[in-house]
Parts: C-alpha cells; structure tokens; sequence
C-alpha cells in the first residue's frame, strides 16, 4: 500500500506530466498547494524535494518552485518512464524513443545472454515462460510473467551497466508489455516468440537470441503504434461528438 508520501508524490509527478503545470510555472505556496491535495505542509514539501531530485522542480529564492523543461527530467527514472507513459504524453515520438532505446540494449543483452547465463536462470527462464502460458490460459499476471521473463535476460548477460540500468529498463518494459497484453490477441501472439527467445538463450546461440529479440521488439512496437493511432482516433471522434450548449 502506497504511503502519503508516494500517492501524493505520484498525483503531482502526473499532473506535471500531464501539462496542468506547464515548464516555466510557479507551483502554488505549499499551504495552497496540501490545501489542494489533501496533505499536510510538510508532505508537501517532502514531495516537492522528491520531484526536484527528478529534475521536473526548481526551488528558485524569491521567485518559487518552478516546473522544468522534459529536457531536464531524469529520463531513466522510473517513477518518470510510468507517468509519462500513463499520461498523454506517451504520444508517437516518445513510443518511438523507447523502442528505439529497447532495440539498442535488449538484443545485445540477449546475446550475452546467450553465452553467459547459468542453469540456474535458465531453469528461471523457463518458469517465466510456463507462468506467462498459465497467464494466457487465465491463470495469473501476464506482464509481470513476461517482466520475469526479462528480467531474468537482463540479469544473465552479466554486464554491470547494463544491471545498473535495469530499474529504468523495467519501467520501459512494463510499459511495453501492458499494450501487449491489452492488445486483442497480443499476449497469444507474443508467446511463440519468447518461446524462441527462451530456447536460443537456453541452448547457448547467441545470433538466433538477437534474431528473436528483435522480433519480439518489432511487433511490440507495431502494437504500441497501433495503440496510440486507435487511442488518437477515439479521442477525435470524441471531440467531434460535443455539441455546443445552445446549438
């Protein structure tokens, strides 16, 4: 269960996310703003710091806490990867930068992956997998299966850097993997490939597990696009629907 601290952090961090505090804005006084939010001055002030240390805040002396350009933010945050992808503004550019960052890494980690992993995680592997297929039988959480699943991959390409990476990497993923499986036929679909995935790792061919990455990432983000564009969609023919009072 989320603390004060962690459900107010996360309502402004979206908020902010969202646009209802646009770069260069002025936060309300902090009185002003727990008035609003329903908290106490001094979580208020907890939440601002937090958000500072993300880079979305600026306490500025004499002028107040002011929201920051995106450019700022700590990208790799995964408290920042959720609200941007929970909001709108995980539009195409964004999807199409997180996939791009997807197939730079998770093809090469599989790769090493490939080389390095023991059988210990591949017994892991594979448990992942067979907790995906309950998933899709009805039984079960299919992302974090399929989060289980990567990160198992993540952790057997024995790269510091990469491992260091993995609380960012997983925010990404998860994102990824909950259009995938809200997607009418995905997680069906997706399973064959993992499949492949598990079993090139598992038997040590390090080109066929980059082969299948690849492959996994390239239709998650054919979902992904098809996700946004319907999203898009519905959201004009939202807007077209309104009539103006009166007419």
């Amino acid at each position: 269960m989320k603390t004060l601290h962690r459900r107010t952090l996360h309502q402004l961090g979206e908020e902010i996310c969202l646009g209802h505090y646009q770069p260069g804005d002025v936060l309300p006084a902090e009185p002003i703003l727990g008035e609003r939010l329903g908290v106490s001055r001094i979580v208020v002030r907890e939440v601002i710091k937090s958000l500072a240390s993300k880079g979305m805040l600026e306490v500025r002396r004499k002028t107040g806490t002011v929201v920051l350009e995106p450019r700022c933010w700590s990208l790799f945050d995964p408290d920042v990867i959720a609200w941007r992808a929970n909001t709108a503004t995980m539009n195409e550019s964004m999807a199409k930068e997180l996939m791009e960052l997807r197939s730079i890494v998770e093809p090469a980690a599989c790769r090493f992956a490939a080389q390095r992993i023991t059988d210990e995680e591949k017994c892991a592997l594979r448990a992942a997998l067979d907790a995906m297929q309950r998933a899709i039988d009805g039984d079960g959480d299919y992302v974090a299966a399929d989060l289980a699943f990567h990160t198992v991959i993540l952790k057997a390409c024995r790269n510091q850097f990469v491992q260091q990476m993995q609380s960012a990497l997983a925010a990404i993923l998860h994102t990824s993997f909950e259009i995938v499986s809200t997607t009418p036929g995905g997680p069906a679909r997706s399973l064959p490939m993992h499949q492949a995935l598990c079993e090139a790792i598992a038997q040590g061919q390090p080109d066929a597990a980059e082969r299948a990455a690849r492959t996994i990432i390239d239709q998650a983000e054919h979902d992904l696009q098809q996700r946004l564009a319907g999203s898009a969609t519905a959201q004009a023919e939202s807007s077209s629907s309104k009539t103006v009072p009166g007419e």
